[in-house]
């Protein structure tokens, strides 16, 4: 103890002078946290007067789902284009019509024809069918086109999904950590308090020197800062998920606590194999080629004749009646077969072809598959080990408190013991969050999350 005493000695004015310094700005900063925690216990009263809406994560995914203008918008275009699918089908098959008209025109008089030659009587009436079909390799493209817009729309509605619950996992497991970093920062900002405590005690019994009592009072400070810091990440978390959530900014809500549930890891063989045959990344890039090999294909249908058939069946006689005065029927029918061959068009038709390859090049340089298996495996191995650098942490600052309070350890030993029980938690949690997030990333090539 007398050893202790002469090493303290020349320092005893500059101890007093930072243990004046530390408690006025633990008093400062006491009454600032107390002031912050009043403020923000009155601001979220209200809020919290309501029992607490409890979300899983699937829960959280069907929020975001509804409350996504990007998911939301996906999923309008792909119903759009599906109807651009129907539309385009419907124009290959025939149409079929009822016209009705009645044309009047001069006469030049009795037994005269009419003043114009288009019309066949002065009193004309037409009421008849028309059945139209027109055949070309223009109306066959425009359907592949449509199909494979269609599956494109699909496949781009899925990517939306799939990264929605990338961005949702993030933010709902990013909340589940700041949770449980806020509950071991209380629990070190009681550490500190209690080992402050602890240090007064030994040095009124004469067993420490006051330079102990000084480095616990700022190690106490200290993490009294890293509790506020903790409940900022906390609050910003919570904040960033309600966006994500709720159209109402509502944060009466919680999240379940499976952070730390096991979550198998699928195997390198079920990637491949899922992502070969649900992979909407792929299939989109696909889809794209196949839309943009049609554009080609109906503006070279440009060049070719296009044939036309109609069929009429009805009237279109002088008097509105399937009789005439003389006893015989009106009702007739005809029909005409159009042939189209186009001539010159000052090169419009070769600008369309050239746009449509230009568009299909880059359809093809944009079919890649990305492979994202190896990072969740690494993330999973991490896991495991920060979840034992934790564990022996905890104890070893548990033995160091010990051997401190029967005078075998000293002041430095102790806070370095909890300075890495601290750093070691904090690590913990950002595995378990990235590996959350690695499942997530993968799930976009498979379409499988893998959930407790």
């Amino acid at each position: 103890m007398k050893w202790h005493c002469i090493i303290a000695r020349p320092f005893v004015f500059i101890a007093v002078g930072v243990l004046f310094c530390a408690g006025s700005a633990r008093s400062q900063g006491t009454e600032a946290y107390a002031s912050s925690a009043s403020s923000q216990g009155a601001n979220q009263a209200p809020a919290n007067s309501a029992q607490p809406r409890r979300l899983t994560l699937q829960d959280a995914l069907a929020l975001a789902r509804k409350n996504s203008t990007q998911f939301q918008a996906a999923q309008t275009d792909a119903a759009i284009s599906r109807q651009d699918r129907y539309q385009a089908a419907a124009a290959l098959l025939p149409s079929v019509t009822y016209n009705n008209q009645a044309l009047y025109t001069s006469s030049n008089g009795p037994g005269n024809p009419v003043r114009y030659i288009a019309n066949n009587a002065v009193h004309e009436y037409v009421s008849q069918a028309s059945i139209h079909e027109a055949i070309d390799l223009a109306g066959i493209s425009n359907f592949r086109r449509a199909s494979a817009a269609a599956a494109l729309s699909r496949a781009r509605a899925e990517i939306a999904s799939r990264g929605l619950v990338v961005t949702v996992v993030q933010g709902y497991y990013s909340l589940a950590a700041a949770q449980q970093k806020l509950q071991s920062a209380q629990k070190a900002s009681e550490e500190g308090n209690r080992f402050f405590k602890l240090t007064q005690d030994l040095q009124g019994g004469g067993e420490v020197a006051h330079s102990d009592v000084i480095k616990a009072e700022l190690q106490m400070n200290d993490r009294r800062r890293q509790l506020q810091e903790a409940q900022l990440m906390f609050l910003n978390a919570r904040i960033d998920l309600a966006v994500l959530l709720f159209p109402d900014f509502n944060e009466n809500y919680e999240v379940a606590d499976d952070l730390h549930s096991p979550v198998p890891l699928p195997t390198l063989a079920e990637v491949q194999q899922q992502a070969a045959r649900d992979n909407p990344d792929v299939r989109a890039a696909l889809e794209a080629v196949r839309a943009a090999g049609s554009d080609v294909t109906a503006a070279r249908a440009a060049y070719l004749p296009s044939l036309s058939l109609d069929y009429w069946y009805g009237i279109d006689a002088a008097q509105f009646a399937v009789n005439g005065p003389n006893g015989l029927s009106n009702l007739g029918s005809s029909a005409a077969a159009t042939l189209n061959i186009p001539i010159w068009n000052w090169g419009a038709t070769q600008s369309r072809i050239k746009q449509a390859e230009l568009r299909r090049t880059q359809a093809k340089r944009e079919l890649s598959l990305a492979q994202r298996n190896a990072e969740a495996d690494t993330a999973l191995n991490e896991l495991a080990g920060l979840n034992r650098s934790a564990e022996l942490a905890a104890d070893s600052l548990r033995l160091t408190m010990l051997r401190y309070t029967g005078g075998e350890a000293t002041i430095l030993e102790v806070v370095d013991a909890q300075n890495t029980s601290v750093q070691a938690n904090t690590a913990y949690q950002d595995g378990a969050v990235r590996y959350r997030v690695a499942l997530a990333n993968l799930q976009t090539l498979t379409g499988v999350l893998t959930t407790p």
